[in-house]
């Protein structure tokens, strides 16, 4: 810093009248190559330019010409190279780094293709310049130049053929030069070692790489950096933290490179917090480590972090992308979050990513799991072209949201595209037919898989076609289909019976497939709590009292179920007969109030849907003050323009009391009433549901 002072006030002095002769100026350009201090080499060059001046020599002028390369200065290297009367293989090969380190690969061939000489120097920042911009299949036919020309490569070349060879993944090329390595003697060169250790990670060969690095007597950053981003890609996840903290025992201080690693290798191995805390040791986050966290907290349950991150993202100036985007939707579309994905659709317009397909597949999930296939069908219409992963949103999003016709009409004509269905289509077709009661439909579309698209019908399937049969009154058929199908039935395949056999009050299989998910999924309440309820809609206190101390001997906890609401970019959650919201006295007199005015027309509490030997009182308290309704009463109070649609969303099955309490109050307030539970979307208008009482 003393000298780049010391320069600038000579330089001062020569502009204000000092010796300013051709000779002084390229003395003290001289010295500001000296010191790599390109912002003075740059004003002297300009003032030189202004008096006529010229650097005495070809030498000055080249070393000029690698100060702008270094620095990026691909104009000003440029400019000086045009007016260069003398150009020799150094000023030649100053302009290939200037090209290279710009990332300008097309002036970078050009400019090599022009060179009346070429050496080793030449060769070898042609296939760096390929290798450091991507153009690894360019940087080894360059290779296969060098070679017929009779040039013997270097340490320098067979690192960059090892990176060109890393990024192609191609091995047996890598094999290959490292034969030439050992026939070199270069085999013990540190930047070949962790080149070749690189090398052998990325192409698959971990335990070759695991060789190497233990050959090494100074394992440096880069050495460390290849066997932990190896063992990543390798699939290793466990292996990556394990050298990460050996390399922290070492005494080395991880970079970059190190941490974004290891905050994908956390973040793969589900440890979400220790990610949290490895990204927020990473002091200068690129794009990359916004975005992997983001997805990792939305592929890990915790949108509501993914969306406060996102925001710290952008306060941040750091620029999303659709991967970005994509994530941040999805995260959306899970908490049911409509004014959160349309801000988000609001920036990928303004970022110019609103028509990429993983977009705007994410957005169409987003707005079908709000509710709005309005604007859903707006996006997929929308589209420059689309994929299967586009057309089964929107297929399935018609299908939860009870429209079950244009979901069905929809995969006609996603045919007619000759667009292939997947797996996923169908499910989403199957749901169609089931809550459409198009049984005779349903089978001619399950048969279909295997006739007419040569698929085999997964479990997702056989498990729709049990619902499909136990909603139309053939459960014998879907115990049939449960006994013969191809696959081991699995827990969501007994799920599917034990459902339509709680649907049909059938007992006798409800048993049957109970007994199975409590061999194959003994922690789950769910099973539990649906046999119990039978046994006690058919006053078997007995057998209720077993199943209920079965629950307590393998220490099975109930999940407690609940509704939310968000209102002023806030989530408000409430539990059945919750009174911890700050806000609960108004809330239950808003509910009383309602539920008195809903009794006036004609509506009366369903209390057989209480399934607890308890008096009548106490049944119609429990029923009056679930969680659903509760977020209604909210609702309520806060949005009471009639014109706005109230979005609840409940994490289990609404009961079939709140379900007709919900259809009143869409009568009597005449509004409309979105609730979104595990099974299915309903949209409650003018008395009516949009599932047609068939959930």
């Amino acid at each position: 810093m003393k000298v780049k002072h010391k320069l600038r006030q000579a330089i001062d002095l020569l502009y204000s009248g000092g010796c300013s002769t051709s000779e002084a100026y390229t003395r003290l350009l001289l010295e500001c190559v000296r010191a790599n201090d390109v912002v003075q080499a740059k004003r002297l060059q300009s003032h030189m330019d202004l008096h006529l001046f010229q650097p005495a020599d070809t030498f000055l002028h080249n070393r000029l010409l690698h100060l702008y390369a270094k620095f990026g200065k691909l104009h000003d290297a440029r400019k000086l190279f045009e007016k260069m009367h003398k150009r020799d293989v150094f000023s030649w090969n100053a302009m290939l780094s200037a090209y290279a380190k710009s990332g300008s690969v097309r002036d970078l061939g050009a400019t090599f293709d022009q060179m009346p000489y070429r050496d080793l120097v030449s060769y070898n920042t042609m296939i760096a310049g390929f290798a450091g911009n991507g153009c690894s299949s360019e940087a080894l036919q360059v290779f296969l130049r060098m070679q017929e020309e009779g040039l013997e490569p270097s340490e320098y070349t067979f690192v960059s053929l090892l990176q060109a060879c890393s990024q192609l993944l191609d091995f047996r090329r890598g094999r290959q030069i490292h034969g030439r390595i050992i026939a070199c003697d270069l085999g013990r060169n540190v930047f070949i070692w962790n080149a070749l250790t690189n090398m052998y990670a990325k192409c698959g060969d971990i335990d070759q790489a695991q060789w190497l690095f233990d050959q090494l007597v100074d394992k440096n950053l880069v050495s460390w950096n290849s066997m932990i981003s190896g063992y990543l890609i390798n699939g290793q996840p466990d292996k990556c933290i394990d050298f990460f903290h050996k390399m922290q025992l070492s005494g080395l201080n991880p970079d970059q490179v190190t941490l974004s690693n290891v905050l994908t290798a956390h973040l793969r191995s589900g440890f979400i917090d220790e990610a949290s805390k490895v990204f927020h040791k990473i002091k200068e986050k690129d794009k990359i480590c916004w975005t992997t966290m983001i997805v990792g907290y939305a592929q890990n349950g915790r949108e509501e972090d993914a969306l406060l991150l996102f925001g710290k993202m952008l306060a941040e100036d750091v620029i999303p992308d659709s991967v970005t985007i994509s994530s941040v939707v999805s995260s959306c579309a899970k908490l049911a979050s409509l004014s959160h994905g349309q801000a988000t659709h609001g920036k990928a317009v303004l970022m110019g990513v609103d028509d990429d397909l993983l977009v705007c597949s994410a957005l169409i999930d987003m707005y079908c799991k709000c509710g709005v296939t309005s604007d859903a069908w707006e996006v997929f219409k929308m589209m420059p072209s689309r994929n299967v992963v586009s057309w089964n949103a929107m297929i399935g999003g018609y299908a939860q949201n009870g429209q079950d016709i244009q979901a069905l009409t929809l995969y006609e004509s996603m045919l007619q595209e000759n667009m292939k269905p997947d797996n996923v289509t169908f499910v989403g077709v199957l749901s169609a037919c089931i809550h459409a009661n198009l049984f005779a439909k349903g089978q001619e579309y399950f048969d279909s898989i295997r006739i007419q698209h040569g698929m085999t019908p997964t479990l997702d399937h056989y498990a729709s076609m049990i619902c499909l049969f136990g909603r139309s009154d053939c459960i014998d058929k879907a115990v049939d289909l449960v006994n013969h199908m191809p696959h081991e039935p699995n827990s969501l395949i007994w799920s599917s019976l034990l459902s339509v056999c709680a649907l049909r009050n059938d007992i006798e299989h409800a048993e049957v497939a109970a007994r199975h998910l409590f061999e194959l999924d003994p922690l789950n309440a769910g099973p539990y709590i649906m046999l119990s309820n039978m046994y006690a809609a058919r006053g078997r206190w007995k057998d209720v009292s077993y199943v209920r101390s079965l629950m307590k001997d393998k220490n099975v906890k109930k999940f407690a179920a609940y509704s939310w609401i968000e209102f002023d970019n806030k989530v408000h959650k409430f539990i059945s007969e919750d009174r911890t919201h700050p806000e609960t006295e108004h809330i239950y007199k808003e509910l009383n109030r309602l539920m008195r005015k809903l009794q006036e027309a004609g509506f009366t509490p369903n209390t057989n849907y209480i399934l607890h030997d308890v008096g009548e009182k106490e049944k119609i308290e429990t029923i009056c003050y679930h969680s659903e309704k509760l977020a209604l009463a909210f609702a309520l109070i806060k949005k009471p323009d009639g014109e706005i649609p109230i979005r609840i969303i409940k994490n289990i099955r609404v009961c079939g009391d709140c379900h007709e309490f919900m259809k009143f109050v869409s009568k009597i307030i005449k509004r409309t009433i979105i609730l979104r539970d595990s099974n299915r979307f309903h949209h409650f208008t003018g008395g009516l549901c949009s599932c047609k009482d068939n959930w």
